[in-house]
């Protein structure tokens, strides 16, 4: 294959892409270091880290319609999100004036000739406006909580912002007659420009959509600039989603994520109904156990906060080297958290001596397993000691995945990126929380999603997730088979010092007592050369996609620590991650192709190996 241009999507020409191509060793160290000729460059970015341009360029919009120009903006899907940031934002300059944060929620003008179509997804947009140097801080609470708003979302409410559409809420007005309407004088909307966001129909719906009841629908009585309007929001919607597909695709998600679907469904039609499911090996799961969020980290900042609110205000436990946001959500959303990054029975037996002294502690979050070392959690005994102690366990499952491991069994809460692997198209964000219905805290957990559960995973995402994850069984087992290939290759090659996978790491016991009978160890694995130079050599040869991300249906291939941990290399050391990491997700490629692309790659290492 040909390696994507740094700074391209990838997938190439994929305008909601989750990865960005770091070709090179230098260009990693480039983006970190924020070097501008890498970032002149960038088309897109890992979303949570880099702001998609068609976000951006509504919220510019926001900030001109609504703000000045000493001001920037960031968009959420909802009032709860956007006031998250503002009270992030206030708890870390408690000086500030009122005027220097406002939300304005955008909300559909009613007045307007609305599809049915457009009325029942309801796209509404809350955005916060504040001083430029608040920025950074804004910034945080984006990445680190997954609340902002989806590219997608973002793309299709500027244009209805853009239209008059969607307008701010503030300025809506009880109609004088009486009627259940809205008035707001606005300009007449702009031209409507035709095209699907991916420039591919998502669901055929040859008829046309009616609009909202007691409106006309197209008659001569109507006024040319609501049949503009109307015009403008059936081509542009009603003709790429069905919205009663929406839904069936929801639960069709739900309930592969449950185990009770496996394969493909027909959208015109629910799925079929399965009340409960023990495919995960928990008797009664249900697919109302199982809450989407907009990505895999939303879901576990709000596992974290619905835990907070069920149990009361207790530090938690980060166990094992963590995802990056992870440990900052349970630092920074709380009252601060217990970090054992070494994730070792040692780590266990100290937290062990800490609960019988009577500390108590709220959760312990883990991963199973553990990015980027693959290490593997004694989940046996973390339950034991959470049962005898009284506290909580989330288990993230992103990495093992379900049809490779059975978690549920021995957490409350199993949270996932749906981005990942079961997805597997690099083209549209996901996360999944499951409540394990035998858990102690199972009880006390719904009561508050039934209360606090907000659903903010937008319409055209959901279309895009149930269309990638139909076959996300035999993928996984594709790639089961063709990450042993290149373990294989690796383990045989005398300047590998080490590989990190969950089949020939020390902690594999713990992998196998939650291995399903025939699940696999997964598509990703880490490795080191002997030296720098090695790592950098193979890097810049190896000719598959390089950039962030993983699960993904191509292989992907990221130099991990640099990219996460830049600022911090000597602290991720220290826990036994080494600067110099290769991290490869291993995809569907064909296995004697994968073969040869390493062996291509393993030869540029070895000619830097004897300074050729």
């Amino acid at each position: 294959m040909s390696v994507i241009e740094l700074g391209e999507s990838i997938p190439a020409l994929t305008p909601h892409a989750s990865s960005v191509s770091l070709p090179t060793w230098a260009d990693n160290v480039g983006y970190e270091e924020g070097q501008e000729r890498v970032l002149g460059k960038m088309t897109t970015g890992y979303p949570r880290f880099f702001i998609h341009k068609a976000i951006s360029a509504f919220a510019e919009d926001v900030v001109r319609a609504h703000g000045n120009d000493g001001q920037l903006a960031m968009l959420f899907p909802s009032c709860r999100t956007s006031q998250g940031c503002v009270n992030f934002i206030r708890a870390r300059e408690p000086s500030l004036a009122v005027s220097d944060l406002q939300v304005v929620n955008l909300v559909l003008d009613k007045s307007k000739a609305i599809s049915e179509t457009l009325a029942k997804v309801y796209p509404s947009i809350s955005a916060v406006v504040f001083r430029k140097d608040l920025f950074p801080i804004a910034k945080q609470y984006w990445q680190h909580s997954g609340d902002g708003v989806s590219s997608r979302r973002a793309e299709f409410c500027h244009s209805l912002f853009q239209e008059g559409v969607l307008i701010d809420e503030r300025t809506l007005k009880p109609a004088t007659n009486g009627a259940n309407a809205f008035q707001k004088p606005c300009k007449g909307p702009r031209r409507y420009q035709r095209g699907s966001t991916d420039k591919l129909p998502l669901i055929a719906k040859p008829e046309s959509h009616s609009v909202e009841e007691g409106r006309p629908k197209g008659g001569e009585n109507e006024a040319p600039e609501s049949r503009e309007s109307s015009l403008f929001l059936e081509e542009r919607f009603g003709r790429n989603l069905d919205v009663s597909m929406v839904e069936n695709a929801r639960l069709a998600i739900r309930r592969r994520i449950s185990g009770s679907l496996m394969g493909e469904i027909d959208l015109a039609t629910a799925p079929a109904f399965q009340a409960t499911s023990s495919a995960r090996g928990i008797i009664g799961l249900s697919d109302d156990d199982v809450y989407l969020y907009p990505c895999g980290m939303n879901s576990i900042f709000n596992a974290h906060q619905t835990m907070l609110k069920a149990r009361g205000q207790l530090k938690s436990i980060s166990f094992g080297f963590p995802y990056v946001d992870t440990l900052k959500i349970l630092e920074k959303f709380g009252p601060g958290c217990l970090f054992y990054g070494n994730g070792s029975s040692e780590d266990l037996d100290n937290l062990e001596t800490r609960l019988k002294a009577g500390e108590r502690y709220l959760a312990l979050f883990c991963e199973f397993p553990g990015n980027p070392m693959l290490k593997c959690p004694d989940l046996k005994r973390i339950r034991r000691l959470a049962d005898t102690y009284d506290f909580s366990v989330v288990v993230d499952e992103t990495i093992g995945n379900f049809i490779n491991v059975h978690v549920l069994p021995y957490a409350d809460v199993v949270v996932s990126s749906l981005t990942k692997i079961f997805s597997g198209e690099c083209n549209v964000m996901g996360g999944s929380t499951i409540l394990n219905p035998k858990g102690k805290y199972y009880f006390s957990l719904k009561k508050i999603m039934e209360m606090e559960y907000e659903d903010n995973y937008w319409a055209e995402d959901i279309i895009f997730m149930e269309r990638n994850s139909r076959h996300f069984v035999s993928r996984i087992e594709r790639i089961n088979r063709n990450a042993e290939v290149i373990c294989d290759i690796l383990k045989a090659h005398p300047l590998v010092k080490a590989l990190y996978y969950p089949k020939y790491n020390d902690s594999r016991e713990h992998y196998d007592a939650c291995k399903t009978p025939n699940g696999g160890y997964g598509g990703l694995l880490s490795f080191e050369f002997q030296t720098k130079v090695q790592a950098i050599a193979f890097f810049d040869r190896i000719e598959t996609a390089k950039g962030p991300s993983l699960g993904t249906n191509f292989t992907l291939t990221s130099p991990y620590v640099i990219l996460a941990h830049f600022l911090e290399l000597e602290w991720a050391a220290q826990f036994g991650v080494p600067a110099n990491l290769l991290r490869i997700s291993v995809g569907l490629e064909d296995a004697e192709d994968l073969k040869s692309r390493f062996a291509v790659a393993l030869q540029a290492a070895e000619e830097a190996a004897s300074g050729a």
